[in-house]
């Protein structure tokens, strides 16, 4: 896994063993990024369900202001912040070894709004569903907030957040996993 594009173009990141993650493809990686890439300059972002980090540092490496890290294994936050080291981009990270709940509760008290959200958790969770509750109950997106989705069961991840404020605007699919994109609605 590298980092695709930007400033830490070509860095060659650390990625974690074992089952509990499941990194981003880079070819999905960089799909991704050519569709956001204008949204990402001095953007504040959120990569919630981190693991290796590589979202959030690929956005950071195109010109993000600012990236919360969270991830509740103590192995992920250990190579998200190797990650950084490497990348040199500690001073624009904050990392939550926590939770993706309680994650969202510091983040509450530290007032904070977000310009790009990834949401990348376990699959055969509803974690998708109650993050994108908990991140409009606190009031921490804008109405033009990107909420990037990643699953490998599209159509249930639609059912269940389609009575939540959510808009899905466009669904990409690569292999078997599905990039919802979408933004709060109104």
């Amino acid at each position: 896994m590298r980092v695709i594009s930007g400033v830490a173009r070509g860095t060659k990141l650390y990625t974690l063993e074992g089952e509990n993650t499941r990194p981003t493809l880079d070819r999905v990686k960089e799909a991704l990024f050519n569709i956001i890439q204008f949204k990402i300059p001095d953007s504040v972002v959120l990569d919630l369900f981190a693991g290796s980090g590589a979202l959030g540092i690929e956005t950071l490496s195109r010109g993000a202001k600012k990236v919360y890290f969270c991830d509740c294994y103590t192995d992920a936050v250990n190579i998200i912040n190797k990650n950084l080291e490497k990348t040199r981009f500690k001073e624009k990270s904050e990392i939550y070894k926590l939770k993706y709940d309680n994650a969202l509760i510091k983040i509450k008290n530290e007032n904070i709004k977000f310009d790009i959200v990834f949401l990348d958790p376990p699959y055969k969770t509803d974690y998708i569903k109650k993050s994108l509750e908990k991140l409009l109950e606190y009031d921490l997106i804008k109405n033009d907030t990107l909420l990037v989705l990643e699953t490998d069961e599209e159509k249930r991840i639609l059912e269940e957040i389609k009575d939540t404020v959510v808009d899905v605007y466009d669904v990409r699919k690569y292999g078997r996993v599905s990039l919802l994109f979408s933004k709060r609605k109104g």
